[in-house]
């Protein structure tokens, strides 16, 4: 859905057919946006002519800004991944647009969880993408309900391996 570093970052559910690109958030994590959403926060909003009444009370009050809202992805859903740089178009043998999965990779507290998954069946995590590498989601109607035990199951799988 949304790896955990996003919580404290207003966030959304993805909608079939939209398109998103990756963030930094100010968390410091990657994760979806709309560009709709990041182009409202970057543009500000026509400026208002000025008094000196107006000047105090806004360097008391600032102006807010609403933060730029996280997308959440459900596990199973379908995406074109877009952009894929050549680095990992090499190393994972797709090419520059696949359809991949969305899924979570681990179940592991305070870990970054979210991934796609390729045809090919090789896996990388969403904080390993290009900031702004474009997705398109193709499907939502086959997600999946997160299957915790599944994910315990393969953490202590992976744990073993690694001793």
């Amino acid at each position: 859905m949304c790896d955990y570093s996003l919580m404290a970052v207003p966030n959304r559910l993805a909608r079939e057919g939209e398109e998103l690109v990756a963030h930094r958030f100010p968390t410091g994590s990657l994760g979806l946006a709309s560009p709709a959403d990041l182009k409202r926060a970057a543009d500000p909003p026509a400026p208002v002519r000025k008094n000196l009444w107006r000047t105090v009370v806004e360097f008391f009050n600032p102006p807010k800004t609403e933060p730029v809202p996280a997308v959440c992805i459900p596990p199973g859903a379908r995406l074109e991944l877009q952009d894929i740089p050549a680095r990992l178009q090499h190393e994972l043998g797709v090419c520059a647009a696949e359809q991949v999965t969305f899924t979570q990779i681990t179940a592991a507290v305070n870990s970054y969880r979210d991934a796609v998954r390729f045809l090919n069946g090789r896996e990388v995590r969403l904080q390993e993408l290009r900031e702004g590498q474009r997705v398109r989601v193709l499907d939502l109607s086959v997600a999946e309900e997160l299957d915790l035990e599944k994910l315990r199951e393969e953490r202590a799988e992976f744990t073993y391996r690694v001793r």
